[in-house]
């Protein structure tokens, strides 16, 4: 790669990551496994994870799923997992290091082909707070109180794993469709376990890494330079900002130039916004506190909305979610309707999750899968169905209102998130 195309793609916080994969000898179904963040109430999916890595060698041993976090064993789960991390790096579990960005294609039950590029990313070129004006941004709210046990898995891990999705706003699909995978290298091809479908991936050269250079930086200039940004984090926004924060603490002890440390970075995954493989999926709410006069508390939630309640039946209430963004539906036992809000240009679920923030004592959960909200609002509490979030307002929406809130979308459902395969070092 030429000095040029590193110059290119270092104004825009982007570098070539040095890869590690696995050896030829270990199992790849065995190795990968899905993102620590999901299945957090489903001890038995993990423990199933784990029925099937068995004594394997594999990323599960080298991660910690948030459903064991309140287990009450962090400190001693951190150090196996660390030790872990030194004992592969030692013993042959990993092939030499490779210095390239990486082509993947992901296949899942619901879709033919994702395609996602493995970079590194410059963290001090990231900010995850509201308002923040940097070349990447979190997409939605950031909750702080998360990241504490991240950081410590991250603080001495001679390993990082990623799972973070990073997404580029390329409507002309201009940086993908010069990568043609059929004349790059095979690096990993791989089943991946319980319904996970297949992952493959693929070397890029040095005039494909120009050729990324050059649509970064052609999609960078498209914008306002003083207001424009090129990176949206869409999955994993606390992984990502737990690397910043572990940075942040690092570079306190360094004197002098940090542009070559490992830690200033952190690999992740870029996926065009528009990828006909990637799914935005809305994420309802329901509300499991008792209420006792659901008349006074829906026209209540309608005021803080600014929107008028129609009651109708579940068919009708469903058509009009799909048909119109800025309706809102709820499901209460044997009621249904829905909230349409007065404000056309607001997002549902920024107006939904800013009334919800404003009711004091409610327990909400976060669900996916409309039939899923409906069956628990039948049950007890009210559902609170959103429409499908429109991708193509992301960028726009952060770039003028900050960050969305949280749970404002999913990237497909949970067997389509990304499982741990590659690493790379960073201290």
């Amino acid at each position: 790669m030429t000095h040029a195309t590193e110059d290119v793609l270092a104004r825009l916080g982007v570098a070539v990551p040095e890869i590690l994969l696995p050896a030829a000898a270990v199992d790849p179904t065995k190795w990968a496994v899905i993102a620590c963040d999901q299945h957090t109430s489903e001890p038995d999916y993990w423990h199933r994870v784990a029925g099937i890595v068995a004594d394997a060698p594999s990323t599960l041993r080298m991660i910690f799923p948030e459903v064991y976090l309140n287990d009450g064993d962090a400190d001693s789960r951190i150090e196996r997992i660390q030790q872990t991390m030194h004992d592969y790096l030692s013993t042959g579990v990993f092939r030499a290091p490779l210095q390239s960005m990486v082509l993947t294609h992901r296949s899942t039950p619901h879709v033919a082909r994702r395609r996602g590029l493995l970079v590194a990313l410059d963290l001090d070129r990231y900010d995850y707070r509201p308002g923040a004006r940097a070349l990447i941004r979190a997409s939605e709210a950031t909750i702080v109180d998360r990241l504490p046990p991240r950081v410590r898995v991250r603080s001495g891990a001679p390993l990082e794993l990623p799972h973070v999705l990073v997404l580029i706003d390329d409507p002309d699909d201009s940086l993908f469709c010069g990568l043609d995978h059929a004349s790059l290298p095979e690096l990993y091809s791989a089943e991946l376990m319980l319904d996970g479908g297949t992952v493959s991936g693929y070397q890029l050269g040095p005039d494909e890494q120009a050729h990324v250079a050059r649509s970064l930086d052609a999609l960078h200039s498209g914008g306002a330079r003083e207001t424009s940004f090129l990176f949206a984090v869409g999955d994993g926004n606390h992984s990502l900002a737990t690397a910043k924060q572990v940075w942040e603490q690092t570079k306190r002890s360094l004197t002098g130039d940090t542009s070559g440390h490992p830690g200033r970075y952190a690999l992740v995954e870029l996926v065009n916004v528009y990828d006909p493989g990637l799914r935005f999926e809305p994420i309802h709410r329901h509300v499991r506190s008792a209420i006792s006069d659901l008349d006074a508390w829906i026209a209540a939630l309608a005021q803080a909305m600014d929107a008028t309640v129609r009651e109708c039946g579940a068919d009708q209430m469903m058509e009009d979610i799909h048909d119109n963004p800025t309706t809102i539906g709820f499901v209460a036992r044997n009621r249904q309707g829905v909230f349409v809000l007065h404000n056309e240009q607001q997002l549902a679920v920024t107006a939904l999750q800013e009334a919800l923030d404003q009711i004091d004592g409610i327990d909400v959960d976060y669900i996916h899968g409309s039939e899923t909200a409906t069956a628990l609002g039948r049950d007890q509490g009210v559902a609170l169905l959103l429409p499908a979030f429109d991708e193509r307002l992301l960028f726009t929406t952060v770039a003028n209102d900050g960050v969305l809130p949280r749970k404002a979308f999913s990237l497909g459902e949970a067997e389509e998130k990304r499982y741990y395969f590659e690493a790379r070092r960073v201290f």
